[in-house]
């Protein structure tokens, strides 16, 4: 039920403000509304408001929306009425008009955003667990226990990272981008030697944007303490005698340094195969026996514990000044529309995996975990897709906003529209491309959520 609403409240706020942006500017530059609609099909609501000439709607299917504004080229126009229809007005009020939907999206990302940023949240410190075995991360010659104090791509002014969420957003971007990435890295937390660090992220530029791509890179976690959390009633840590709170020093006579570097030990051990494990209980040191269970299925089986595995991260307030915070909002709506271009293209001539792409059940599957971790997930989730959301439509694809201002690009350089015969042909060809990418995405939702 959460999933549905999120997913509903989402999806009927971005169609709202898009379609707002047409209505807004369609009224400045004095072309009459129709119809303002949220969703299609027949109208469950209606309403006027006095002295305008608006009926604003909301369809039965949530699935889009629409502005319609007085056209000849859809019915007769009263003569009085003709400077107020859309294909009279001058190309640049037309233009304005199309455009003024995805800019809306865009406009709402970076006040999304911004107010983010301006309210603040609790994030964890940038401090790193133990970088995975064989990693990026690894070959560097981070470790564990070390603040990341500043980051930015080669070529670039390193800026400040304040939490291990911005330290993310650098990898990410780094990634896609295929750059090296400098860190500087101080090795305590409190202080000590500062040092600086660099990534060879070049051969991730067109890797897929998921929790494999961290791993690979090596960063999964900011670090945590390797404690004992709740023990699960007959699993092994139960029968081993482990209890809640106990501090793991080694296993097998090998530290562990940190919970990241226990649940890989964990996840590598051999099944059945008896191990010693040295803990801290109550300041004192003791040692148990204990035999690591396999669970699931054949061929997918996984190693576990029947115990949560450590301690929650050092967290830090992040929080902007409002200027600060609206700059920040358009830096991140910026460089996430750069991105999305940019891996679109890729996808476009093969150098990127189709599998980039979400459809709606992969949305509202993120809509209903955002929410049920709070409002500033869900609202950095709203930001997100408002983005896609604009983006995608700018796109010069017909059928999509994009492309009718790809037509008044036309119309611009040669003084003329385009034709009838050409714009319906140009429309069959946008449908049916659309129609290709909406499958696309729709077999990738089915894979990740029922694979």
């Amino acid at each position: 039920m959460t999933t549905l609403l999120a997913f509903l409240v989402a999806l009927g706020l971005l169609i709202a403000i898009h379609e707002y942006g047409h209505y807004r500017m369609a009224v400045a530059c004095g072309i009459k509304v129709l119809r303002f609609s949220i969703g299609f099909g027949r109208p469950i609501l209606s309403w006027r408001f006095k002295n305008n000439p608006t009926e604003f709607v909301i369809g039965l299917l949530p699935l889009g929306g629409y502005v319609k504004m007085l056209d000849e080229r859809e019915g007769p126009v009263d003569e009085a009425e003709r400077h107020l229809a859309f294909n009279n007005r001058p190309l640049s009020a037309r233009a304005a008009v199309v455009a003024a939907g995805p800019l809306a999206n865009l406009l709402l990302a970076v006040a999304l955003y911004a107010f983010v940023n301006w309210a603040g949240q609790e994030e964890p410190q940038p401090i790193l667990s133990t970088p995975v075995t064989a990693s990026v991360a690894e070959r560097a010659g981070l470790r564990s226990g070390e603040r990341v104090l500043e980051a930015g791509a080669q070529g670039e002014e390193l800026q400040e990272v304040r939490s291990f969420d911005d330290l993310q957003w650098h990898l990410t971007r780094s990634a896609m981008e295929g750059e090296r990435l400098r860190l500087t890295v101080q090795s305590r937390p409190e202080g000590g030697v500062t040092r600086e660090v660099e990534l060879d992220l070049s051969s991730f530029a067109n890797a897929e944007v998921n929790a494999q791509l961290f791993r690979t890179i090596g960063l999964t976690s900011p670090f945590s303490l390797p404690v004992i959390g709740q023990v699960q009633a007959g699993g092994a840590a139960q029968q081993a005698g482990l209890q809640a709170g106990d501090l793991v020093r080694a296993i097998d006579g090998r530290p562990v340094m940190d919970a990241a570097q226990l649940r890989d030990r964990i996840r590598q051990s051999t099944p059945a195969q008896l191990q010693v494990w040295e803990l801290e209980r109550a300041g004192r040191r003791q040692l148990i026996e204990l035999t690591p269970q396999a669970q699931g299925e054949a061929g997918a089986a996984v190693v576990r514990i029947g115990a949560f595995v450590g301690a929650p991260p050092a967290m830090v307030m992040v929080r902007d000044q409002p200027w600060q915070a609206l700059v920040g909002g358009l830096q991140r709506t910026w460089d996430l529309s750069v991105l999305t271009v940019k891996m679109m293209g890729r996808m476009l001539i093969g150098e990127a995996s189709l599998k980039n792409l979400s459809g709606p059940l992969t949305i509202a599957d993120y809509a209903g975990k955002s929410a049920e971790l709070g409002w500033v997930s869900y609202v950095l989730f709203l930001a997100l897709i408002s983005v896609s959301l604009g983006v995608l439509n700018l796109l010069p694809l017909p059928m999509l906003d994009g492309g009718h201002l790809m037509y008044y690009l036309y119309e611009f350089f040669t003084g003329r529209a385009v034709s009838e015969l050409w714009m319906d042909r140009l429309q069959r060809g946008g449908m049916v491309a659309l129609m290709a990418m909406m499958c696309i995405a729709l077999f990738n939702d089915v894979n990740r959520l029922f694979g």
